[in-house]
């Protein structure tokens, strides 16, 4: 029998963002609505933190202490009651459940399966300890998340008692209620850093230190939001799923605009390295990518999958101001305008880039004259082409340079057939570059077969430079990358497929004009694929990037499979997984053989123009 779970609002402080999507998926009962819930749970550790997180979300409540008289709470067990204590200017109290002080193993927790439904009548769960005959909905109750986990792994609802935070009863609401200025004042000095409200007598004099920590943002309200209210639209099932590979996700969504001042946010956690942020921002993109309605209040943005009160304030200060202020900022900041000109350098990674300007280097100037010597080949011819390179190629323009290869593929040898991937297959008028997936029935031609083609297309003069040549699938005998077991950091799978990556130029020009070929410089990256694995190929080479991540993150845990551009293993026995064939032999084209990888994965068919997650 699934269990019976109440309603359950999710706290997303101190959970790993990209964490947040799959802890949703296992709440049945889950609500977006904290007023609709019956149990709050969170990953946090004390009373005090219970009541400040309510209060972000506009609930105000009284303690009510343990229902058995004369016992204490788990919680209160753990927190000491606040006492008068001496403020120093080297001696503060300090939080041990702010973000800042919780370890990064702290925010990773083993998952436990099993699935539950609310009652239909509506009864709360045997969890729920009764607080005698007062209306239930009036009572908060705040829940370690580890209740929850251990229900799933007993497969069973535990009472609560042992894994209770904060309970308390609503007393008002502050959106509603005046304000008293004294209260404001106590609460002011409360989470300013004091540890307590302060107490008649006792002086107010702090050293001014104590408030230097930047608080969460909270979601500010205004009155014209209010005057005009209307119905928000319902959350599209697919949108609960945690994979966005699961979801339609358009090139051209309802709030594009939006999502493009993230986009530069995101970048910006690049150039800082900050790995944690950049999956973030890239959950949050997908899930508004996701959402098919034009947003209208930042508490629309706040109730959505993956995103959180920080992308609903950030809704909120695009709404007033047209931008973000952190990526106005940095159009302000010299430092981030260095670094983001590096960064553009083809070959330059963020680490790269904050390298190059440790050395005092400003320019593109600085780094020809101070470091040519010291860049690899592909650095610079990144930097030499680097204005050429920054320019979008348009789709005609994509389709002549698929054409050019693949004519130069099927004099070399018959029967080749070709996919133009990447932003143009996804539907962009517009690309940094061009992919292009090649494949032969037979699955001898493939082998090797990069080599010849990037020599035939040099001597067409076509390829002005070669950047990278790789043949590991052949070296491999063209089999999909091996599994090496659970212990394996995952990847991105560079050197999956045999491929090049060049610099391509159309070597036809009206000479009578012009003595020097005026055409613009592009990067191509040309693929092969043997034909058995060519669906994970096209597929690989198709999607945004987040969807090739959740791709992969959704293959890990619901198939036990690795996926691969160049193939399928099984995770139990390291096994290929042919996803392709049929009775009758391989796919007969291979866009066949891509719509039979979703079909034999689970997953629903989602054409290009619906995986542009970013």
């Amino acid at each position: 029998m699934p269990l019976q779970f109440p309603i359950i609002y999710l706290l997303p402080t101190h959970i790993d963002p990209d964490m947040l999507p799959e802890w949703e998926s296992k709440i049945p009962t889950l609500t977006y609505d904290i007023n609709e819930a019956d149990v709050i749970l969170g990953k946090i550790s004390n009373r005090e933190r219970a009541e400040f997180e309510l209060r972000r979300r506009k609930i105000i409540t009284e303690y009510i202490p343990s229902a058995s008289p004369g016992s204490k709470s788990l919680a209160e067990n753990r927190c000491p009651s606040l006492k008068r204590r001496k403020l120093s200017n080297s001696s503060y109290p300090k939080f041990a459940d702010s973000p800042e002080q919780t370890s990064i193993s702290d925010r990773h927790e083993v998952l436990g399966n099993g699935s539950g439904i609310r009652d239909p009548a509506g009864q709360k769960s045997h969890g729920l300890s009764s607080i005698g005959t007062e209306d239930n909905k009036s009572i908060i109750k705040v829940v370690r998340l580890a209740w929850f986990v251990d229900c799933l792994a007993q497969e069973s609802i535990l009472p609560m008692d042992e894994y209770l935070i904060y309970q308390g009863r609503k007393t008002r609401d502050i959106a509603k209620s005046p304000q008293n200025p004294n209260d404001i004042f106590q609460r002011a000095t409360y989470e300013g850093g004091n540890g307590r409200p302060s107490s008649k007598g006792e002086s107010s004099q702090h050293s001014p230190t104590i408030c230097s920590v930047k608080h969460p943002a909270l979601i500010q309200g205004s009155t014209s939001e209010h005057k005009h209210r209307s119905p928000t639209p319902p959350i599209p099932d697919y949108l609960h799923t945690p994979y966005s590979c699961q979801r339609p996700t358009p090139f051209n969504p309802p709030n594009k605009s939006f999502i493009g001042e993230l986009y530069k946010v995101r970048t910006l956690r690049q150039l800082k390295n900050d790995e944690i942020g950049i999956r973030a921002y890239s959950t949050s993109i997908a899930s508004l990518s996701a959402y098919p309605y034009l947003i209208s209040k930042p508490s629309e943005v706040a109730r959505l999958p993956g995103c959180s009160d920080k992308i609903a304030e950030l809704y909120r200060q695009w709404k007033s101001n047209g931008c973000l202020e952190e990526a106005e900022d940095a159009k302000a900041d010299p430092k981030m305008s260095v670094l983001q000109e590096f960064y553009g350098i083809w070959g330059v990674a963020a680490t790269t880039s904050q390298e190059f300007y440790k050395k005092g280097w400003r320019d593109r100037d600085d780094i020809v004259e101070n470091g040519w010597d010291g860049l690899t080949r592909v650095q610079q011819i990144g930097l030499k082409y680097y204005d050429e390179l920054q320019e979008k190629i348009s789709c005609p323009e994509a389709e002549e340079i698929g054409r050019a290869i693949l004519i130069h593929t099927n004099k070399l040898r018959k029967g080749f057939q070709m996919v133009i991937g990447g932003g143009y297959r996804r539907g962009k008028t517009e690309s940094g570059d061009v992919d292009v997936i090649l494949s032969h029935p037979e699955g001898s031609a493939t082998s090797n077969f990069i080599v010849k083609l990037v020599n035939s297309l040099e001597s067409g003069r076509y390829i002005t430079h070669t950047l990278i040549v790789s043949t590991k699938n052949s070296e491999r005998g063209q089999t999909p990358v091996p599994w090496k077991g659970q212990g394996r950091k995952a990847g991105t799978g560079f050197d999956t497929l045999d491929k090049a990556l060049v610099v391509w130029q159309n070597p036809d020009w009206d000479k009578k004009v012009s003595s020097n070929n005026p055409n613009p410089h592009r990067r191509v990256d040309i693929i092969i694929s043997p034909w058995v694995t060519v669906g994970c190929a096209v597929i690989g080479w198709t999607g945004g990037i987040t969807f090739e991540r959740d791709l992969r993150r959704y293959c890990k845990r619901e198939k036990s499979l690795k996926f691969d551009s160049s193939g399928v293993r099984s995770r139990i026995d390291g096994s290929w997984v042919d996803l392709e064939s049929d009775a009758n032999g391989p796919a007969p084209d291979m866009l066949t053989a891509e719509r039979r990888v979703f079909k034999r994965l689970g997953l629903e068919w989602r054409p290009p123009e619906e995986r542009c997650t970013g």
